[in-house]
């Protein structure tokens, strides 16, 4: 009787899709399922996230609906200038359009409000955690305030990740020196992964060069560059942005590099595989 009740309940949980929420022995969910990806919102991307790409990049699910591993820790890196932080805020836009919440730990309160209403995020379903004292300009010659800073925003991230309930958890370290991204212990991404294993969060780090290397997720690592018109000094114009994108997956999901661009409207036109 009561393995009958369990089975019921177990049953309608996963009617509501609240099934995940339980610490069970539940199978995590398979990538080919589009309700384990979260897409970035950029079509092109997103067809070549998609598991069941072909080697020759084409999608044989329908176009878009792939995207970040939910439960698995992912990276997006680069340098400035890449494009890093315009996929990461497209992703949260799109996470906000369905109507999901996002939370972004911005460890050296960095981000552009202007940048985030422009690429459309509904500001009432992200939460925005804003760190102190702007990004380092010497260096981190041993413990200070840059570094409690990143220790501050690692802690924010956990207590955001332990609260659960959002479908993408971000956190910028990207004007974080290597020397100090090399401190940090490799068990701090263990417990981020442990934490979010079969949830439907995906945990995303803005990260100068690849740093956690999780075993489920992917690391994106892109490199930007700019288009302009014109012939003279006066007369030239940024008219696009291209991305080379590379990715990376352990598990060997996804793999391949490929060209995205976009125009000075902000409209991503083609990707073409290299």
């Amino acid at each position: 009787m009561a393995n009958h009740a369990l089975a019921l309940l177990e049953s309608a949980l996963r009617e509501r899709k609240l099934d995940r929420t339980l610490t069970t022995a539940l199978p995590p969910l398979a990538r080919t399922d589009p309700a384990a990806l979260l897409p970035t919102g950029i079509p092109a991307l997103d067809g070549w996230l998609c598991p069941s790409t072909t080697a020759q990049g084409v999608a044989r699910t329908v176009e878009g609906r792939g995207g970040f591993p939910r439960g698995q820790l992912s990276e997006i890196a680069g340098p400035p200038t890449s494009g890093r932080t315009t996929v990461l805020l497209q992703t949260i836009a799109a996470v906000t359009r369905r109507g999901e919440l996002a939370a972004f730990v911005d460890t050296f309160d960095c981000l552009d409000v202007a940048s985030v209403v422009g690429a459309g995020v509904d500001l009432e379903r992200m939460l925005w955690i804003r760190g102190e004292g702007g990004p380092p300009s010497g260096g981190f010659g041993g413990p200070g305030p840059h570094e409690r800073a990143v220790d501050r925003a690692l802690k924010a991230l956990n207590l955001v990740l332990q609260a659960g309930g959002f479908a993408i958890a971000a956190i910028d370290l990207a004007d974080v020196p290597p020397v100090a991204l090399k401190r940090i212990p490799v068990t701090t991404w263990l417990r981020v992964q442990r934490t979010i294993e079969g949830s439907d969060t995906a945990c995303v780090l803005i990260v100068p060069g690849p740093l956690a290397r999780s075993a489920g997720g992917l690391t994106l690592t892109l490199t930007g560059r700019a288009t302009w018109g014109g012939t003279a000094d006066r007369s030239r114009r940024l008219t696009g942005i291209g991305v080379d994108v590379r990715v990376i997956s352990p598990r060997r999901h996804v793999d391949g590099a490929l060209n995205i661009e976009a125009t000075a409207d902000d409209q991503w036109v083609v990707a073409v595989n290299a």
